[in-house]
């Protein structure tokens, strides 16, 4: 791993939390993710399973974490199973961990390798009754390859089919709501390092300048802060790209007079964050830009100050609309008899304005949890209005990423510049050096 070794005390916590709401006499078994394969004999860096990170802080491929709290034997309640590691593998793929790295990354005492899990599962079920496993039930999605999760899942209910089987997805969805400090820190790292990236791309944008090597500048200054890299592929958008909300070619030239729409985040510690600037390639604002820009800007402020404790995504949505209405209809897009005859299922705004404005991060930039959650300090979610004029071919979306506390609220990227004339100020520096 690239980072710094994270404080076990986060993943014996994140342990107890979940043990808290098993049944009695239960099981959980999480697998890691696979190495994913390309083509002949190519792979895929490795990402691990969010959730097994989550309890145990593991970072490497073929690890299994078994959780039995009411086990007779104390020593049996926790159990991390890892490769074992031999002169072969050392001299090809490098080191691995030891049973001593897996304690103290972990804070799990019983360690294990691979080759006893079988002796081991047997062991645990004789005393138990529900097993929980974990299954991506993220809303969003759409995955047609089988996990090594989705695997041990048929052999387990195949070969146990008279115990009680759960679904762990729901509990742990729950849990990773909630930020510790410690992950927070995390975030706010990642975010960091997300403004050091954003400041570079500030003193190198000119007319000229293509969207990959924009692209390049930010993978330069992520992998030099100890990041894997991007959280997510990397949306590099100039001109009328800006219109195509998942534009990830990022293959054009940038042109004097057009604006880059950027949205990029840094990973750390697999903990991820996501930003969204805009700025004019030749570092000043068109007044209809400027006019467009400021309203993004008015409405992303706004949507913050909503983002408070009991309130949840659907009406906060409903509500974010209702302001970016009020814009529209200022710069001339739309008008209130567009408002008195729309759909109600499609509002007026949204030929402007078609996508959410917030989402849960985490460990996943899209994070998992309920969309009817009620907000809660310790969340973190994304604010991230949006106008997109494809005639005019301007596309304008500024985004933040938000913790929200008991008493409010707090910007992880309130050291990024975002108003108008910080950025041309900055730009335009950097032009005179």
């Amino acid at each position: 791993m690239r980072y710094g070794q994270i404080d076990h005390q986060l993943f014996v916590e994140n342990r107890k939390r979940l043990v808290s709401r098993l049944k009695p006499h239960s099981v959980v078994i999480i697998h890691s993710n696979d190495i994913m394969p390309t083509n002949a004999d190519g792979t895929m860096s490795f990402k691990q399973n969010s959730d097994l990170f989550y309890l145990t802080g593991v970072d490497q491929e073929e690890s299994i974490c078994i959780l039995a709290p009411d086990f007779p034997d104390e020593k049996m309640r926790e159990l991390l199973f890892l490769r074992e590691t031999n002169e072969e593998i050392a001299i090809w793929e490098g080191h691995k961990l030891t049973k001593e790295e897996g304690q103290e990354i972990s804070g799990i005492q019983n360690i294990k390798w691979n080759q006893d899990f079988e002796k081991m599962l047997y062991t645990i079920l004789a005393e138990s009754e529900h097993i929980y496993l974990p299954t991506n039930e993220h809303i969003r999605n759409a995955s047609v390859v089988e996990t090594a999760n989705d695997r041990f899942i048929k052999q387990c209910m195949s070969r146990f089919p008279l115990y009680k089987y759960e679904r762990l997805a729901p509990i742990i969805y729950d849990l990773r709501t909630i930020k510790s400090g410690i992950e927070t820190k995390l975030i706010e790292h990642a975010c960091h390092i997300t403004e050091q990236g954003f400041r570079r791309i500030l003193e190198t944008v000119s007319p000229g300048v293509w969207e990959y090597e924009v692209e390049a500048e930010y993978a330069h200054v992520f992998l030099s802060n100890r990041s894997r890299g991007f959280a997510y592929t990397p949306i590099i958008a100039g001109g009328a790209n800006a219109c195509v909300l998942h534009y990830i070619e990022n293959n054009q030239q940038l042109k004097d007079g057009d604006l880059m729409l950027m949205d990029v985040g840094a990973e750390y510690a697999n903990y991820n964050a996501d930003m969204t600037r805009t700025i004019p390639v030749n570092g000043r604002f068109t007044k209809r830009q400027r006019q467009v820009y400021d309203a993004v800007l008015r409405v992303k402020n706004q949507a913050t100050e909503l983002l408070t404790p009991g309130s949840a995504i659907p009406e906060y949505h409903k509500a974010v609309g209702a302001l970016m209405e009020v814009e529209l209809i200022e710069l001339g897009l739309i008008d209130k008899t567009d408002v008195k005859n729309q759909n109600p299922d499609w509002p007026a705004y949204k030929k402007y304005f078609m996508h959410g404005t917030s989402h849960h991060l985490g460990l996943d930039v899209h994070d998992v949890a309920s969309i009817y959650k009620k907000f809660e300090p310790g969340m973190v979610f994304t604010v991230e209005p949006g106008i997109y004029i494809r005639e005019e071919g301007i596309g304008i979306r500024l985004e933040d990423d938000i913790l929200i506390t008991e008493n409010g609220h707090k910007n992880l990227m309130r050291n990024i510049p975002i108003h108008a004339e910080e950025i041309e100020d900055l730009m335009n520096e950097s032009r005179k050096s």
